[in-house]
């Protein structure tokens, strides 16, 4: 069981309005965000199978060393509410993302647990992904539609990286510490950061939020259990690693992959 310390100082109001602000300010906005995106794909005159969500596109079409100045610059930003996270948890006297167990004080440990979740989640999750999209209720997932330049590949996994550290620390350790310290019961924890992890992939469709709130219930019990979030992180970014990179790899070259 993952340790809650007290915030001596710092009133209920205060944590609260604080973990809105976190939120307000990274996955939060982008469940609002996904939610429209939804709704503007349900409205659409095309079934949702037929419209593509990209996940990682080019932000400068025909000029590759700008293009990369964004992308870099997108992740780069992107990590900014990790770094408030830290600071927020460093002014409670805890010893910064430490608390939450992202350190690099067990990597080994950390990438072995990671890789053995990532293996059984990657595996069903593609294999529902697929069911789901068949059946009209997802659109079809582009993981990346950059460019064949030279930085396409590390770019993409400097993007899966920045996703799991981003929403790891902050969907789970940052979150569920917050509302064990408001006093949250241990389910309702579990129910509220699944349903955010479920809500900024609606994008996706149906398949997108329900596969991702379910993995963020085993997340969150293995947090739980493991009391850091170093294994989810390797987790995660295994998962986008693997689905960036292996799509660009096998678009279009494989029957079973649906492309855009």
């Amino acid at each position: 069981m993952a340790a809650t310390l007290p915030v001596e100082g710092v009133s209920r109001r205060t944590l609260r309005s604080e973990t809105w602000i976190v939120l307000a300010l990274s996955l939060g906005a982008s469940g609002v965000s996904a939610l429209i995106s939804f709704v503007g794909s349900l409205t659409r005159p095309e079934g949702l199978k037929e419209q593509a969500a990209t996940l990682n596109g080019s932000y400068a079409p025909g000029r590759p060393w700008l293009d990369l100045a964004w992308q870099l610059f997108g992740i780069a930003s992107a990590l900014v509410p990790v770094l408030l996270v830290a600071h927020l948890l460093t002014r409670e006297g805890a010893p910064g993302l430490r608390a939450i167990g992202f350190d690099l004080r067990r990597p080994w440990s950390d990438l072995g647990r990671g890789a053995l979740v990532a293996a059984g989640i990657g595996s069903a999750g593609l294999a529902f992904y697929l069911v789901v999209r068949a059946a009209g209720a997802n659109l079809t997932v582009v993981p990346e539609s950059l460019p064949e330049v030279w930085w396409k590949y590390p770019v993409l996994v400097l993007s899966a990286i920045q996703n799991s550290v981003v929403e790891e620390v902050i969907v789970v350790g940052y979150l569920l510490r917050r509302l064990d310290g408001l006093g949250w019961t241990p389910y309702a924890a579990l129910a509220a950061s699944a349903l955010l992890r479920g809500s900024y992939h609606l994008y996706q469709g149906v398949g997108g939020f329900v596969g991702n709130m379910v993995m963020g219930v085993v997340f969150v019990w293995l947090y739980r259990r493991w009391g850091r979030v170093g294994p989810l992180v390797a987790a995660h970014a295994l998962l986008d690693i693997v689905a960036f990179v292996g799509y660009g790899l096998l678009a279009g070259r494989v029957d079973w992959l649906p492309t855009a």
